[in-house]
């Protein structure tokens, strides 16, 4: 007898029910998915990598424009507590956007600001009539890489609106009668270590006066838009508060909020030198109609009770 042909289209094939076969063209499918896969993640990574990088920078100027920004020092103005001089490398700091939502700013706190429209730069950045290295510049500064624009300052609070400040009382800022308790001030080098005096300012409300730390090398309040209640700065114009260095590594910490009032001591100021002298001397000019009088009040008595003797 014949035997009955196997129905196996494939030697590897075992014997098995039909329906349970793979099909050739099912086994091509499988073996032609997997290396399509292979060929697929390989594109698919250099593909995605611009889009991952794009989405990276999107979400860094969100997070900078309403969370947290990183700013440049460009300038001295802040030494020692903020790095910017020259032939240094510049701080980066971290600056919390969001604090003021919830609080006021206060005496002592570090602020980023834009400077009114009165107030001029303290720096001069460099334009290049280049369109890319512009872009990038800009690009740069949106994410802290590059000097900010120069109308953004940094500075610290001195006083707040309605609060009166002037200088000085011994070489101290006076704020509501009290000298201020300022341990960061900075004399740079041939600056010399005497405060510039100014006259009594009544801060607006709304408004902060501020100073730098690097006191005589410092555009900041006392100067800008013609001094006195001009230099002072709206609120609103506060982008947010100092808090963290966040390079180099080296000047890794946190940024001082000193409050300078907190140990303010009361005091009266000291009238000038030619002042001094007034009340000795009116005290030496009334001594001799009160010696006169006097005199000549005893010699009355004296002569009245003898009358009467």
């Amino acid at each position: 007898m014949v035997e009955p042909v196997s129905q196996n289209t494939s030697e590897d094939e075992p014997d098995r029910p039909e329906e349970e076969r793979p099909t050739r063209a099912s086994r091509r499918g499988r073996s032609g998915s997997k290396k399509f896969g292979k060929v697929n993640k390989k594109r698919s990574f250099w593909k995605e990598l611009p889009i991952l990088i794009v989405v990276a920078l999107v979400l860094t100027i969100l997070i900078q424009q309403f969370l947290a920004k990183v700013y440049m020092i460009p300038s001295g103005s802040m030494e020692t507590t903020l790095h910017g001089c020259s032939g240094c490398t510049g701080d980066r700091i971290l600056v919390d956007r969001i604090t003021y939502d919830f609080t006021d700013p206060g005496p002592g706190d570090v602020v980023v600001f834009k400077g009114p429209p009165a107030w001029a730069g303290e720096f001069e950045t460099p334009e290049s009539g280049n369109i890319f290295v512009s872009g990038f510049r800009a690009l740069g500064s949106l994410i802290g890489f590059a000097p900010p624009d120069e109308r953004d300052f940094v500075k610290r609070i001195i006083a707040v609106g309605g609060q009166t400040v002037q200088c000085c009382d011994d070489n101290r800022v006076v704020v509501d009668g009290k000298a201020l308790d300022e341990p960061y001030i900075h004399w740079e080098e041939g600056t010399g270590t005497t405060q510039k005096t100014f006259d009594p300012i009544k801060v607006p409300a709304g408004y902060v006066y501020v100073m730098g730390d690097n006191r005589n090398n410092s555009s900041d309040s006392r100067f800008q838009g013609g001094g006195g209640v001009n230099g002072a700065v709206p609120v609103d114009n506060i982008i947010g508060k100092a808090r963290v260095i966040v390079l180099p590594p080296g000047r890794w910490g946190g940024v001082s909020d000193h409050n300078p009032q907190a140990n303010a001591q009361p005091l009266a100021l000291g009238a000038p030198a030619w002042q001094q002298g007034l009340p000795l001397g009116a005290g030496i000019a009334a001594a001799w109609p009160v010696v006169f009088l006097g005199r000549r009040m005893s010699s009355g008595v004296r002569k009245a009770v003898d009358r009467r003797r």
